[in-house]
């Protein structure tokens, strides 16, 4: 509802303009009625009003002078309507001077008030379209050179950019908000998991206060839809008088306030000096990410108690650990249950227990990491990562089950095999025609590799080298595509297009269209039709 203020000192003028036509139906709620300028000065220095209809001659103050004021004092940039008994065109311009809206003669005739109101509604719409706009744009173009910045890639502008639009600290770090439910979360649609995401969003926001922007829900790097990325500054908890881990905590309550059911949990790259190293942060997060699969269950987890091997004497077993590699690399099933059989009987000849568990993992995965890389250099060692967390079970191998490790191994072993595989032009050709007849639908590349009996992450990684972007982009991209032709060819809300083209959330599919094509949909309509 549009706010409007009446200002007369005649009471009788007062109560017939507030009956002389229904503001509640033209959109207007009267929210002040003032009995002279002063008294509707007071009133706007503490509250906002879109529209002020005042008497010209007024006592204390009068109605050119109380918009003389309100212009000058930069009180409020409501629309303002004069009512004068004085047909004078000096009155005229003294008011026209100050931005006034019309200057209407006494007695008022209700068409013509209605007129204005209703020109002052359509004016103050189309405003906020241009500040929505706006600011849809200028997140947009934060968000492009964020994800610049997080893969190592922002320079000059972009860097100057992201410095002068987000407040920041000289100590930093990058943390993933994780939805920490993956089968759960593969049985929701689209647009139950925007719904859960948005909660958690809402309330680590509603926490954050003024540092809301350092949250990025639409985050296009990420291959995870249950993700949420947060930029943290040591101001941050300094202000609130806390260390850092507590208010991570306290964070992480705000987070979980969101989702009933979905565990949440926050995962912390490492601490960097420099907002230009905010990179090494990001890729240490994203390595937090499958590790926190080999460590005991926590709602905050910190790339340097986790990941980072402390200056104990826990034993690495290097010449197992190296002999198992090759018989993965070999895909040698016999010598890969020697080895794992070897490893075992190190590790218990020095009383296996957790800490050496996680240091051997970590040495077998980064192994196993290399040798992913060395099949294809363009693969994703997160979509690697993610593949073997969800193989490997740290508390299996703590209690002893050798089946479970070298069930793991012989799976991977394969999963190299399809690496140095090359997938035919057959199966991407039927992924292509699957995009174009089903684009609008929640397909999944878990669901496609089952479909054409292939392994998701490797079809993932032929995806992506064959296309140069993620299976998600590339479907993301098709969509914002076919969006386009729509508001071009058709005069669809933006909202039902949104729907037609697989997107159930509005702010997502306005983010992704402006990452795409530079503009948001109603900008890119309008465009569009006066080139024509």
């Amino acid at each position: 509802m549009m706010k409007a203020m009446l200002v007369d000192d005649e009471p009788f003028i007062l109560q017939g303009l507030s009956v002389l036509i229904d503001w509640e139906t033209e959109g207007y709620e009267i929210v002040k009625k003032a009995s002279d300028g002063r008294e509707a000065l007071d009133y706007l220095r503490e509250n906002n009003v879109d529209l002020i209809i005042t008497d010209i001659r007024m006592p204390r103050l009068s109605g050119l002078e109380l918009l003389e004021t309100i212009r000058n004092e930069n009180i409020s940039d409501a629309y303002v309507i004069v009512l004068s008994g004085y047909n004078d065109f000096k009155y005229v311009r003294a008011a026209l001077r100050h931005s006034c809206m019309d200057y209407i003669l006494k007695p008022v005739q209700k068409e013509q008030l209605i007129t204005n109101i209703r020109r002052a509604a359509a004016d103050k719409e189309i405003n906020v379209q241009k500040e929505d706009d706006n600011r849809r744009l200028q997140r947009g173009y934060l968000l492009q050179n964020m994800m610049a910045l997080l893969q190592g890639k922002a320079q000059g502008q972009g860097l100057s950019y992201i410095k002068k639009n987000l407040r920041y600290s000289e100590t930093l770090r990058y943390l993933h908000i994780c939805l920490n439910d993956l089968s759960a979360l593969e049985e929701m649609s689209d647009e139950e998991m925007a719904e859960l995401k948005n909660g958690v969003y809402e309330q680590a926001a509603h926490y954050l206060q003024n540092d809301a922007d350092h949250l990025f829900k639409d985050f296009f790097v990420f291959e995870e839809d249950y993700e949420i990325g947060f930029v943290y500054c040591d101001y941050m908890a300094k202000e609130r008088g806390l260390g850092e881990e507590e208010f991570l905590e306290a964070f992480h309550r705000a987070a979980q306030s969101g989702s009933e059911n979905m565990p949440v949990i926050l995962l912390a790259g490492k601490q960097v000096n420099d907002i230009s190293r905010l990179s090494r942060s990001y890729s240490s997060a994203c390595v937090l990410r499958s590790f926190k699969g080999f460590q005991n269950h926590k709602n905050l987890y910190f790339y340097e108690k986790e990941v980072q091997v402390s200056e104990t004497r826990t034993i690495l077993c290097k010449q197992p650990l190296d002999a198992l590699v090759a018989a993965v690399n070999q895909n040698d099933t016999a010598a890969v249950g020697q080895s794992v059989d070897e490893l075992f009987a190190e590790m218990d000849r020095m009383d296996r227990t957790p800490d050496m568990v996680t240091m051997n993992l970590s040495w077998l995965i980064f192994r196993l990491l290399n040798l992913a890389s060395e099949q294809d250099e363009s693969v994703s060692q997160d979509e690697v990562l993610s593949y073997i967390s969800g193989s490997v079970s740290k508390e299996a191998i703590i209690r002893g089950s050798r089946a479970h490790l070298r069930k793991f191994a012989c799976e991977f072993a394969e999963y190299l095999v399809q690496l140095r595989k090359s997938v035919s032009r057959g199966i991407l050709a039927e992924i292509e025609n699957e995009v174009k007849e089903h684009y609008a639908e929640n397909l999944t590349l878990r669901e496609l590799g089952q479909k054409y009996y292939i392994n998701s992450s490797y079809l993932g990684q032929v995806f992506r080298k064959r296309y140069g972007q993620s299976f998600k982009n590339y479907l993301n991209n098709y969509r914002i595509k076919e969006a386009a032709a729509q508001l071009i060819r058709t005069d669809k809300k933006i909202g039902q297009i949104a729907e037609d083209v697989g997107y159930h959330d509005l702010d997502y599919f306005i983010s992704r269209f402006i990452e795409q094509e530079g503009c948001t949909p109603s900008r890119y309509r309008k465009r569009a039709r006066e080139a024509e």
